[in-house]
């Protein structure tokens, strides 16, 4: 079924981390498929251009995505690599996840311009973060912290977390990032999850085509089942929820022995208020399992949550 694409062409942004993605997806469908060519086009996004502003103020994740889609539709391209945290529940139509490759840590890390963990940091000082679901998390442990938002890459975010007359005292960033880039070196500490529950998707990654059967079969190989299972749960939840980045909500779900368990959290905007769900199913019913505990997490509390986060 693969003889009648010889040429993958695939989209990203123009980030380290996100060519570095790339460059994996590229690596990967070479070994599954000797002889495959694989082009590679940089593709700057709307979210890559606005850099002074809170994601939730110009629109959310989606700005990381739309120009990719788009660039898919006309056929430009014909996969796009993404980190899955960043891409919206919703898909535009006739766009699909080909492949969810296995999932690297889930884990947010701080980079300390003075090395001291978080716990140690004296009152006021100031974390910067990107997510309100971060920022969320960080007031409910560490009350005598203040919040504060950053933008920028990897690299870009550490290097000002370091800046002896920088604004920041510490960031937390993705543990995954940091990882892939080779910069575990900055790291001051890596949070708990029960601390700091990741995002919904958080260190895997997607890859988007044209619901195409001949592109779906060249991808399959590269799908994990056990990572496809948990994020499709954590999605869900998200999705249930009605939220994207602009909302306070974490999802981690892990399959142990045999059985899908799913952990959800909706939280206050200063951090006083949880609401924390957690379930377990067959992997097969990942999604129903997402959809459920949304549902429980709605009937406790979390609607009033929501609500304040999105006035």
């Amino acid at each position: 079924m693969t003889e009648h694409i010889a040429t993958l062409r695939l989209g990203t942004r123009g980030s380290t981390l996100a060519r570095w993605q790339t460059d994996l997806i590229a690596a990967l469908l070479k070994t599954a498929w000797p002889g495959l060519v694989v082009e590679i086009e940089v593709l700057h996004t709307q979210g890559d251009r606005i850099l002074d502003k809170p994601l939730p103020l110009i629109g959310g994740k989606g700005l990381f995505t739309a120009e990719l889609e788009a660039a898919l539709y006309s056929g430009a391209i014909d996969l796009a690599v993404h980190s899955l945290k960043d891409l919206p529940t919703e898909l535009a139509p006739g766009i699909v996840i080909g492949a969810i490759p296995m999932r690297a840590s889930v884990h947010d890390v701080v980079v300390s311009r003075s090395r001291r963990p978080l716990a140690m940091l004296p009152p006021g000082a100031v974390v910067g973060t990107s997510s309100r679901r971060r920022g969320a998390q960080l007031l409910h442990a560490y009350p005598h912290l203040r919040t504060a938002d950053i933008r920028g890459n990897v690299d870009t975010r550490i290097r000002k977390a370091l800046d002896p007359d920088g604004p920041y005292d510490a960031i937390v960033l993705a543990a995954a990032g940091v990882e892939r880039l080779d910069r575990s070196d900055a790291v001051t500490e890596m949070l708990p999850l029960d601390l700091m529950l990741p995002a919904p998707g958080q260190g895997a990654l997607a890859v988007q085509c044209r619901d195409d059967i001949r592109l779906l079969h060249l991808l399959q190989p590269l799908d994990d089942a056990a990572t496809r299972a948990a994020v499709t749960a954590e999605r869900a939840f998200l999705s249930g929820l009605g939220g994207g980045c602009a909302v306070p909500v974490a999802a981690y779900a892990a399959i142990v022995q045999g059985r899908l368990h799913l952990r959800g959290r909706v939280a206050s905007l200063d951090g006083r208020d949880f609401v924390d769900v957690t379930g377990d199913a067959a992997p097969e019913d990942a999604a129903e399992l997402g959809a459920a505990l949304a549902a429980q997490a709605l009937t406790q509390g979390a609607t009033q949550l929501l609500r304040e986060a999105t006035a």
